[in-house]
C-alpha cells in the first residue's frame, strides 16, 4: 500500500516574492511530492507551504526546502509579527494515508538528523515526536524566540535533540516534529488595540483557561492597521471554527469590537468546513458522509 505524508513547514520570509517562489519551485520539483497550497504573509513575514508525499519523497523535499532557507534568509535581519527562531522555523509531519503516528515520527527524526548534519541547523523534535514534556508545546520550545536562543540552548533542558548548542548564527533553530491535523485559523477584529487582541487571545486559548486544544496569539497587522487573533485549532472537533469564532466575537463585544473577518491559513480538513456551516445554517439531522456530494464523488 502507498504511503502518503503531509508536511507543513513554515518560513521566516513573507516579504521577499524570489525567495517564496524559490521555495515552491524546490517542492514543484521534487521527486515524490506534490505542492498543495502555499502562501505568505507580509506583516507576520512568514510564509506556509502543505505539501503531501511518499516517506522518502518527503525527506528529501524537506531538507532541501532548510538547506535553501538557510542560505537564503538571514534572521539577523528578520522581523515581523509571528514568533519565530528560524529561517526554517518550524517542519510538522501528519500521516495521512496507510502511515501510522509512529512512522510519521519516524521520518521527522531522520528529517531533523538530516538537516543538521547537512545544514548545521540545530533541531529540537516535538509536538508527538517531542523527546520530553517540556518539548511537546512549540509555543514552549520558541519561547525566547531568534534572538533568545543562544542563551536558552546553553541550559541543560534546552540543549537541542541534534546539533550544538548555540543556533546556526544567521539561519537559527528549527523544529521538527509529528502531530495530528490542526487548522491555522486567524480572525481580524475592529481595532488596531493590541492589547485588546490580547486580552481576547488569552480569553479564548487553552493554557490560559479558555478552550481546550486552542492555542492563540494577538497580532497587529501594520499594512491594514488592526490587530488579529492568531490561532491554531489542534483539535476541529473537540472545539470546532464556529465555537472559537462565536467565543471571540462575545469576548470582542466586552471591548466595543466587531469581527471584521477571518483567515484560513493553509488547507484545512472538509468536515472543519462543513461542520461550521451545519452550524449557521442549523441543518437538522445533517449526515456529513451521506449529504456532501464530494464524499460519493471520491
Amino acid at each position: 500500500m502507498t504511503k502518503l505524508v503531509q508536511c507543513i513547514p513554515n518560513f521566516s520570509v513573507g516579504r521577499d516574492e524570489v525567495i517564496i517562489e524559490g521555495l515552491a519551485d524546490i517542492l514543484r520539483n521534487s521527486v515524490g511530492c506534490t505542492l498543495l497550497d502555499y502562501s505568505a504573509d507580509a506583516s507576520h513575514n512568514r510564509s506556509v507551504f502543505t505539501f503531501v508525499g511518499s516517506p522518502e519523497g518527503a525527506v528529501n523535499a524537506a531538507v532541501a526546502l532548510a538547506k535553501f532557507a538557510a542560505e537564503k534568509i538571514d534572521m539577523t535581519a528578520h522581523s515581523g509579527e509571528h514568533p519565530r527562531m528560524g529561517a526554517t522555523d518550524v517542519i510538522p509531519f501528519v500521516p495521512v494515508k496507510n502511515m501510522t503516528m509512529d512512522e510519521a515520527i519516524e521520518v521527522a527524526k531522520t528529517v531533523a538528523e538530516r538537516i543538521w548534519n547537512e545544514v548545521q541547523v540545530p533541531i529540537y523534535l516535538y509536538e508527538e515526536a517531542a523527546t520530553a514534556d517540556n518539548r511537546k508545546n512549540l509555543a514552549t520550545v520558541r519561547r525566547g524566540e531568534f534572538e533568545g536562543m543562544a542563551e536558552k540552548m546553553q541550559k541543560k533542558v534546552w540543549q537541542p535533540d541534534f546539533g550544538d548548542t548555540a543556533p546556526h548564527k544567521t539561519a537559527g533553530v528549527t523544529a521538527v516534529g509529528a502531530r495530528q491535523p490542526l487548522i491555522a485559523f486567524n480572525v481580524n477584529l475592529s481595532t488596531n488595540n493590541l492589547d485588546i487582541a490580547n486580552s481576547i487571545a488569552k480569553a479564548v486559548r487553552g493554557s490560559s483557561g479558555g478552550l481546550k486544544h486552542v492555542k492563540g496569539i494577538g497580532i497587529y497587522i501594520e499594512e491594514r492597521d488592526m490587530a488579529q487573533v492568531s490561532m491554531n485549532l489542534v483539535n476541529y472537533e473537540i472545539n470546532p471554527i464556529y465555537r472559537v469564532l462565536e467565543l471571540i466575537r462575545m469576548e470582542a463585544a466586552r471591548y466595543g469590537v466587531a469581527v471584521i473577518g477571518t483567515e484560513l491559513i493553509g488547507l484545512a480538513p472538509a468536515k472543519a468546513l462543513i461542520s461550521s456551516a451545519e452550524h449557521y445554517l442549523q441543518i437538522e439531522n445533517f449526515d456529513f458522509d451521506k449529504q456532501v456530494l464530494e464524499n460519493h464523488l471520491l
